[in-house]
């Protein structure tokens, strides 16, 4: 599988840079599949808004007129105060603040049923993980773009039935579907994208990952809605120019290759030459090899299996994993852990999504200047200096201690997103073509699980604090 890779790529590589290299249908694509992933991030962040608790009050006894006459409230407890008469040992009333309308005041989801928004955050990453482990062998088996259709369509179905939810289980329901949409996204975008580019630029495009410019707008957009329901219905609304924009490129011709689809390759790469201003390539050669495999290999179809038929890759593999599975742990915990951070909810998010920005042109140039796997070496240490420090911190308790955290939670956030960024290039290179996007949709999937463990583990740290 690996000589057939070898001469396989050095064609499509050459075939590529004759039909433009990164030229026009090149920065069309990435505007269309790249920008699509502004609904992604809106959806995947949705819970750091929609799971944030307005100010509330337990009202412990009846009043006849305004807020604080005859009656007596306790600012966030779950029991009334003991030094008062009211009449056992429950609420009266729970009286929200109207600063935000988030799934917590719409279903009363505190006290005994303050678990729920977690469970439903970890729900979310349920779905990405179903969708991660066989996102990846479907979209090597039916392409990468109907694949990539499928999610932005379930994508803007899942937010509009959230925003119709009449209870938190319906709302955590379609909250699954959104995280299979993602994973689904998530698996197939990246390589989708990689295939059309030539390799000495791969890396460029890594950098201008849009991700934290995106997480920063659904900050903005969060402080000017301040609701549950209208964000889900924007984050529909955004998703359905990209499906359309979608449906117009065409299909990865590596892929349509490495399945022996020929003549439908022969049209795409005739179509880039074209859209690119460049004659078009031969692609004799080309043919002559596919077609030399495909007797060879009688079509063979590839699964997870042919990932351990080799050792070198299966070991590889497992390592690949592991880091993932810290990387979604890492990136989630803060990410949704941002209320717990002092300061405005909405400025926080902003914050802790624009210390990504720089840190994804950083990766392009340690990417090319030492490498893939020192570039994830060296920013994972940074993530995890600004993570000691911040247990460190919570410990020891010292004067301005909300201030430095959060700048270390920063820095333990920018050195996450740099080291991701540079894994996903590095786990993409990993894999052959025929069976990339299963490799890198197991990685996907894996780093899952992290994220599921994230929203439980902030919950936990809640309770101690």
């Amino acid at each position: 599988m690996a000589d057939v890779e070898e001469r396989l790529d050095d064609v499509l590589e050459k075939v590529l840079e004759e039909s433009g290299g990164l030229g026009k249908l090149q920065w069309l694509l990435i505007f269309v599949i790249v920008g699509s992933k502004l609904a992604i991030t809106w959806s995947m962040f949705m819970m750091t808004f929609a799971g944030s608790t307005p100010d509330w009050w337990c009202v412990s006894q009846n009043g006849t007129s305004g807020l604080n006459d005859s009656r007596i409230e306790s600012l966030r407890s779950c029991r009334p105060p003991v030094n008062t008469s009211a009449a056992g040992d429950t609420c009266l009333s729970i009286l929200f603040s109207n600063e935000k309308n988030t799934v917590v005041n719409e279903w009363n989801l505190i006290c005994e049923e303050e678990w729920i928004t977690s469970i439903i955050t970890t729900m979310q990453f349920v779905g990405l993980l179903a969708s991660g482990l066989i996102a990846g062998q479907v979209a090597d088996l039916i392409g990468r773009k109907p694949t990539l259709l499928l999610s932005l369509t379930l994508l803007a179905s899942s937010n509009l039935v959230c925003g119709f939810s009449y209870s938190w289980e319906m709302f955590a329901f379609a909250r699954v579907l959104i995280g299979l949409a993602c994973g689904m996204y998530l698996t197939v975008f990246f390589n989708f994208v990689l295939e059309f580019i030539p390799t000495k630029y791969r890396a460029m495009i890594m950098a201008i990952d849009t991700w934290p410019v995106n997480a920063a707008l659904f900050g903005l957009i969060s402080f000017w809605l301040k609701d549950w329901q209208f964000l889900h219905f924007a984050t529909s609304l955004i998703t359905i120019p990209f499906l359309l924009g979608t449906i117009m490129v065409p299909e990865s011709f590596r892929w349509l290759v490495s399945h022996y689809k020929t003549e439908k390759a022969k049209k795409v790469i005739e179509r880039i030459a074209f859209i690119n201003g460049k004659e078009k390539p031969d692609v004799t050669k080309l043919i002559a090899i596919t077609q030399k495999e495909a007797e060879a290999e009688a079509k063979k179809s590839y699964s997870i299996l042919d990932i351990f038929r080799d050792s070198k890759l299966t070991k590889h593999s497992f390592l690949l994993w592991f880091i993932w599975l810290s990387s979604g742990y890492s990136y989630y915990a803060i990410s949704f852990g941002v209320e717990e951070l002092s300061g405005d909810l909405y400025l926080n998010i902003i914050l802790l999504s624009t210390v990504e920005i720089p840190a994804q042109a950083v990766t392009w140039y340690f990417n090319n200047s030492i490498g893939r796997r020192w570039t994830c070496f060296m920013f994972y240490m940074v993530a995890a200096v600004g993570g000691s420090a911040v247990g460190f911190v919570q410990v020891l308790d010292p004067t301005n201690s909300h201030a430095i955290i959060n700048v270390f939670a920063m820095m333990a956030k920018l050195g996450v997103a740099a080291a991701w960024a540079a894994l996903k290039t590095f786990t993409t290179e990993t894999y052959p073509t025929v069976v990339r996007n299963i490799g890198y949709g197991c990685a996907n999937s894996i780093s899952g699980v992290g994220a599921m463990v994230a929203p439980q583990i902030v919950q936990m740290v809640r309770l101690v604090l």
